[in-house]
């Protein structure tokens, strides 16, 4: 368990602790009353975990919430069912009162979500997203971040930070070899190639300047000069050891086929592999022709980030170690450097290892990747095992070689993908192996950093960019100190990358993590929602992941949060729609507990089939129509929804009560107009449970009441599609005024017979003998139809009225907010280092109180 392999294992069994540790005095003894608090918050948390209140994801707790407080309102309704009726032990009181607190039930709504849900991740796989898990989808969507018109409030709620790996991710992972720096020699430049993996496209050119010295003006400039490889090997030892370190130090091959030329290995060795093949210096070449053979490998690890080989050579009876690696493990490993060509070897002093790392720097600054290449003869024993040998010796004392450079290109829609994150309200974090100024190059190039540091303060912007010896040397305390969360981290191992996942999570930021790597498990464990990649990643990284990439492109991941958004939007659009009618049918039910027959009986507006029939068979289906609904156009441009209040915006609170009275207040006003307004009244007795003459007119006015309801429930459904615009109006562009609505609601086809099914289905339950007065407790109507129709009218008017106004509201809203170019708004909070330290330790300092 000491080994690296080991550590990962370890942090992957890692388990949260599940009982509350006993706060103590400094000298480590505590009271009495200490253990019962620590004890009765463990049982708590027991309770919560039972109930699902305290586990899951914010819109799992938001649910239980849920349930847990229409349970009680449903017990409550009973109770006032039965009281209206002094406790009456009669049949259909008891039934009656059941059904009520049925009604404040929305029982489909755990299939439509699971329903929902299982759409979105078959959606998700024609998007290149496997989901795992189901809740990552809505994990990874309704989150809170950086909002357009509130720079602080991205610390008022939890935010949402995805922290992604840069090569193969961000980047192509396509690394072409494009500057080569030998001390003694000078640079090498590779020009413009359309196939990475051909050594034979892109022209050769050679320098005697350092890089600190080059001024890269375009690529075009490498093709100038371009000279064969021949010239250039020509008596040039210093070039030719160079060579054998970087072919032989390698794993990649590099073929011509009658296809082309291919190649199989990590991206970065093939890289290397085909620049030492545009100088016919190819590993198989050297181990087939040139009587070089394999001894040992020590494969990279990413704790002392260097590879390297031991290669015999059966012409000269040497051992050679081949190495390559990070410069600064390179460098610190070195002890000769050969400074011109033909003189001796002399000894690397701490100057030249300055001078190294200024090209180093020189090199990073254009975007490239830099390795290190070094080597040194071997005597020591051969043969056996290769833990035999001691690796650290093996990779000490070495002989420095020279510098590679390596480009992988970002991705052409990488740029656009932070840009929409950011959009979004999303901050990135790039978390890379690389060196520091080639992971900023790359940062800046996609938008992860802002173009500029001139406005950035200088604490701010030496926290935005690190590396992970600087980052895992600080403690806990430190880091929360810092006025900003780093942007890149450079140089990273699998320790820094939980360390970042855990700083987030101080700071109540909600986390993403890419991998794909068996060292990145722990960090995709750890974070909110851990991303795979679905090409170069490892079984464990998808095994401890919720989301795999099939592409490896970080531009996939925003299709999973616009995906994570619709299906956000949509779980609003049919819990609004369900709970509407819940409020709408509890009102109805018992404030009609007032309508009493001569006996001092309650007269149900509704009988107890008919709400089961509202809950059950009318909203179910057109619920799930509304899980189904697409994306809006702005989704990935308006600010995300909080965690902290979930589903249950304000916006949607105001709305299920408003829909919710309009519809009961439509509903009694129907039963009464039948029963009292064109009827005779209440003259019957027991027509809660039985049919007869004197009951037809309370069986009319329950029908009536039944129809309107239903109906209600069905345009309401229609009306949910926007929850804002008018259902005759959801596309504003559109030059159908008058006919727009029909095609809005033809698109979604399953909403559409969703809600002819509805329609229809009604009428059995009208007409149809037994069916109609045993059964629904209801008669046909005829007249009682008109009646039904101005209803429906006023309903509509009523809906389009309270959108009315909202749209008024929201517009009066926005216009009191500005708006500022997007690279300003993303990156404000970064401006005012004393601002964002003060509230980022608040924050903290919350979490920890609480």
């Amino acid at each position: 368990m000491k080994t690296e392999i080991g550590t990962i294992a370890a942090a992957l069994r890692a388990t949260g602790k599940k009982t509350r540790p006993v706060k103590r005095k400094p000298d480590g003894s505590a009271k009495p009353h200490r253990y019962a608090q620590a004890w009765g918050l463990t049982a708590g948390d027991f309770v919560g975990t039972f109930l699902g209140v305290n586990v899951g994801t914010p819109l799992q707790r938001k649910l239980s919430k849920l349930a847990i407080l229409l349970f009680g309102v449903a017990v409550v309704c009973a109770i006032i069912v039965l009281a209206a009726n002094s406790f009456s032990s009669n049949k259909e009181v008891i039934i009656y009162a059941v059904a009520t607190g049925l009604s404040m039930i929305p029982a489909c709504l755990i299939v439509v979500l699971t329903i929902t849900m299982a759409a979105g991740t078959k959606r998700m796989v024609e998007r290149h997203v496997i989901v795992r898990r189901l809740d990552s989808l809505e994990a990874l969507g309704a989150v809170t971040g950086i909002h357009p018109t509130s720079v602080i409030q991205a610390y008022a709620d939890k935010t949402a930070d995805i922290c992604s790996d840069k090569t193969g991710t961000l980047t192509q992972g396509k690394m072409v070899a494009k500057r080569a720096w030998i001390p003694c020699v000078g640079t090498y430049a590779v020009g413009t190639s359309n196939d990475p993996v051909d050594p034979t496209q892109g022209d050769l050119s050679h320098t005697e300047q350092p890089p600190t010295a080059i001024k890269v003006e375009s690529e075009n400039n490498d093709e100038k000069g371009g000279k064969s490889h021949e010239d250039l090997l020509d008596d040039n030892a210093p070039l030719k050891d160079y060579l054998n370190v970087a072919s032989l130090a390698n794993l990649a091959h590099v073929h011509k086929t009658e296809d082309g030329w291919k190649a199989r290995g990590d991206p970065t060795e093939i890289a290397i592999q085909v620049f030492v093949s545009r100088f016919n210096w190819n590993r198989e070449r050297l181990t087939k022709e040139e009587s070089w053979s394999q001894v040992a490998e020590f494969p990279f690890d990413s704790e002392v980030k260097k590879m390297s080989v031991i290669f015999a050579n059966k012409d000269t009876s040497k051992n050679m170690v081949f190495t390559k690696g990070a410069v600064e493990r390179i460098i610190g490993s070195c002890n000769l450097v050969r400074l011109e060509r033909g003189a001796e070897l002399t000894e690397m002093t701490e100057d030249f290892r300055s001078t190294i790392l200024e090209n180093m720097e020189a090199l990073a600054a254009q975007g490239l990747r830099v390795l290190a290449l070094a080597s040194k003869e071997y005597k020591g024993e051969t043969g056996g095992d290769d833990t035999a040998y001691d690796r650290a010796a093996i990779e000490s004392e070495l002989t420095f070689q020279g510098l590679i450079g390596l480009y992988d290109p970002p991705r052409v829609e990488s740029a656009g993908a932070v840009k929409e994150c950011h959009q979004a309200g999303i901050t990135v974090h790039m978390l890379t192996g690389d060196h520091p100024g080639t992971a900023k190059a790359i940062a800046r190039q996609v938008g992860i950093v802002p173009s500029s540091d001139a406005a950035v303060a200088k604490d701010v912007a030496d926290a935005m960019v690190t590396t992970a010896s600087a980052f895992d040397k600080m403690s806990d305390e430190e880091i929360d100190k810092l006025p900003v969360l780093p942007l890149v981290i450079a140089r990273c191992s699998p320790t820094t990358k939980v360390r970042m996942i855990e700083a987030l999570h101080r700071r109540n930021c909600f986390a993403a993590m890419t991998g794909d790597g068996v060292n990145d498990s722990p960090s995709l464990k750890r974070a909110d929602v851990g991303i795979a990649m679905g090409m170069a990643g490892s079984d464990v990284a998808k095994d401890a992941s919720d989301i795999v990439l099939t592409d490896d492109n970080f531009a996939s991941i925003l299709n999973a949060i616009e995906e994570g958004r619709r299906m956000f939007d949509n779980i609003q659009k049919f819990v609004l729609h369900l709970l509407s009618e819940n409020i709408a049918q509890a009102c109805t039910l018992l404030i009609g507990l007032a309508f009493k027959d001569s006996s001092g009986q309650s007269v149900f507006p509704l009988a107890p089939v008919e709400i089961l029939w509202v809950i059950m068979i009318t909203s179910g289906m057109p619920d799930m129509g509304l899980g189904l609904e697409i994306a809006a156009p702005d989704i990935m441009a308006r600010p995300p929804q909080s965690l902290k209040t979930g589903i249950f915006t304000r916006e949607i609170i105001v709305d299920i009560l408003v829909y919710g009275i309009w519809m009961a207040c439509l509903c009694l006003s129907s039963f009464t107009i039948v029963l009292f307004g064109f009827g005779d009244g209440i003259q019957g007795l027991n027509c809660n449970g039985s049919y007869s003459e004197e009951c037809d007119t309370v069986f009319r006015a329950r029908a009536t009441t039944f129809v309107c309801l239903t109906w209600f429930a069905l345009f309401l459904a229609w009306e949910m599609v926007n929850m804002r615009r008018s259902f005759f109006r959801m596309q504003p562009k559109s030059k159908k005024y008058f006919t727009q609505w029909m095609y809005d609601v033809w698109r979604n086809q399953f909403l559409f017979w969703a809600v002819i099914a509805g329609f229809v289905t009604i009428f059995p339950t009208l007409y149809i003998p037994v069916i109609n007065h045993v059964v629904f407790k209801h008669t046909g109507i005829s007249w009682e139809w008109g009646v039904v129709l101005v209803e429906a009218l006023l309903f509509f008017g009523g809906v389009e009225c309270w959108k009315w106004a909202k749209r008024i509201y929201f517009r009066r809203t926005a216009k009191k907010t500005g708006q500022a170019d997007l690279e300003s708004m993303v990156f404000s909070r970064y401006l005012n280092s004393d601002s964002v330290s003060s509230e980022s330790e608040g924050q903290v300092d919350e979490k920890k109180a609480g």
